[in-house]
């Protein structure tokens, strides 16, 4: 696939989200598309699997250029009419899907760690956990045996192992790969060429940056050749600083003598004559010095915010004694039994498990269970985040209510250090990317005054460069954490205590 020139702008703002981009994918590729939430980079993956996906909101120029392969595309959400089909007529749309024996569908639904009884469900995608529905939607293209993969966030919800099957896979297969992830770890261990998508000055300027060198190592360069870039460029400004200052008083002083000298002195107002003159090069020198200083280094920063530090929660406060006999799905199927979990103080809690085993069903209960308390302040981040936004509402009528205009004008200041123009502070929350309705979702919790946050894969839509900032603001969150997830920088950098669910219970992970 060659992708040449491409710009893309967006209808509704005009702004321009890619300009004169260039790629080609080769064999063997690991390419990793990053950058910040709303920047572009689904939008990018959706034209170039076809064009007429974006017609409706994105005016596209460029070439798109394929000699007879075939594209597997993996959304970053199912289309509403998808969401309703049952797993057996979503799977049927896949022509090689009926061609598949017993055999060939038993291996991959091991491979995939899910039941092969699934494939012929009548349970809808929509009402399939996060990680079940990735997975269905993995098994579908890999039964195409595209010639391209173009993946939108294909490490969203699923488990552990599965990941880890990911992994093995993405650096066996020989198919170019085009992906979106913002699993620190999957992309550390998988990409071996980065595309990074920024949106500079306030979203005004488009920028992108191609590098055919493994993310760590890009990561890395990165930050030490800005880290170089803006010591140079501070040390030539302190210097250049000096040096108008020197000239400035040479120059005060020559116009001074200028002022004062006596008509009388024909001689003295010659020399004077020629000081200005060297002033006045000397200033053109400094000016052109100017234009060839080391510019700063710009680039896109991660998003700011922070959690009011004192709500701390008291260590012996009892948050939660929960006790479940029985854990069952909607429709019915026990999921777990003998369920019991209890927590006091600010604890960090995650709850891990294969995809399906009931992590979000039990989150659900758990929150039905405290969300009436008095002596709490509850905020929950759902896995669905339809679930609690309303996307016809903006940001600004989701976060300030009220409407008066003291509270309008903060939730402008607190969208504004999370990388919201003016313009997508009044977009529905229909029209935001993933990432940014999960920032709303997050400022809501910060302004809130929680004192505890139920999570369900908290980090899943925010990019590895926003990932380690989101990591430390719930690190030191001074509450207390339940949370499900399968990113294991998350795991590993901010949980204290993780309990892993099964069929029979919770159970301590030592």
């Amino acid at each position: 696939m060659q992708i040449r020139h491409v710009t893309l702008t967006h209808k509704k703002d005009s702004r321009v989200l890619l300009k004169d981009f260039s790629l080609v994918l080769h064999t063997d590729d690991k390419i990793v598309l990053i950058g910040e939430e709303g920047n572009g980079k689904s939008t990018l993956l959706k034209w170039m699997a076809d064009p007429s996906l974006t017609e409706d909101y994105i005016e596209a120029e460029g070439e798109r250029i394929l000699s007879g392969e075939t594209v597997g595309y993996l959304p970053q959400e199912l289309e509403t009419a998808d969401r309703d089909r049952s797993v057996y007529a979503y799977l049927s749309e896949t022509e090689q899907f009926l061609y598949q024996s017993p055999a060939e569908l038993a291996s991959l639904a091991a491979t995939l760690g899910i039941r092969q009884e699934l494939f012929y469900s009548d349970q809808t995608m929509g009402s399939l956990s996060g990680g079940e529905r990735v997975k269905i939607q993995m098994a579908g293209l890999l039964m195409k045996h595209p010639d391209i993969f173009l993946l939108d966030e294909p490490s969203n919800d699923i488990d552990i192992e599965t990941l880890e099957w990911m992994e093995a896979w993405m650096l066996d297969t020989r198919q170019p790969i085009l992906y979106i992830s913002h699993d620190e770890t999957l992309i550390e261990r998988t990409a071996n060429r980065v595309v990074l998508l920024e949106q500079l000055r306030r979203k005004t300027l488009s920028h992108h940056q191609i590098a055919n060198i493994p993310y760590r190592q890009f990561a890395s360069e990165r930050s030490d050749a800005f880290a170089k870039q803006e010591q140079l460029a501070r040390s030539e400004r302190r210097e250049e600083k000096k040096a108008l200052e020197r000239f400035q008083r040479i120059e005060q002083r020559v116009e001074h003598e200028q002022a004062t000298i006596s008509r009388q002195d024909p001689h003295g107002g010659r020399l004077l004559k020629k000081k200005m003159a060297a002033v006045k090069a000397l200033e053109r020198r400094y000016d052109r010095e100017h234009e060839e200083m080391t510019e700063m280094p710009e680039t896109e920063a991660p998003i700011f915010i922070l959690f009011d530090q004192a709500k701390a929660m008291p260590a012996g406060k009892r948050v939660l004694l929960f006790d479940l006999p029985q854990l069952t799905a909607a429709d019915g199927r026990i999921l777990a039994g003998n369920i019991h979990l209890e927590l006091y103080g600010p604890k960090k809690v995650c709850i891990l498990g294969r995809n399906g085993c009931g992590k979000t069903t039990l989150l659900r209960r758990i929150y039905e269970a405290l969300k009436n308390r008095e002596d709490l302040k509850l905020c929950y981040m759902p896995q669905n985040y339809e679930d609690l936004l309303e996307m016809d509402q903006t940001p600004i009528d989701y976060l300030a209510p009220s409407g008066r205009k003291e509270d309008v004008t903060m939730v402008r200041t607190y969208l504004g250090s999370m990388k919201y123009t003016a313009d997508e502070m009044s977009h529905p929350i229909a029209e935001l990317s993933g990432g940014q309705k999960a920032k709303v979702l997050l400022l809501k919790m910060s302004i809130s005054e929680a004192d505890v946050l139920l999570l369900d894969e908290p980090t899943r839509n925010f990019s590895p460069l926003s990932g380690p900032v989101i990591r430390e603001i719930l690190r030191s969150f001074p509450g207390a954490i339940i949370a499900v997830s399968h990113d294991r920088k998350f795991i590993e950098e901010v949980t204290e205590v993780r309990y892993r669910l099964d069929a029979a219970g919770l159970q301590m992970v030592r």
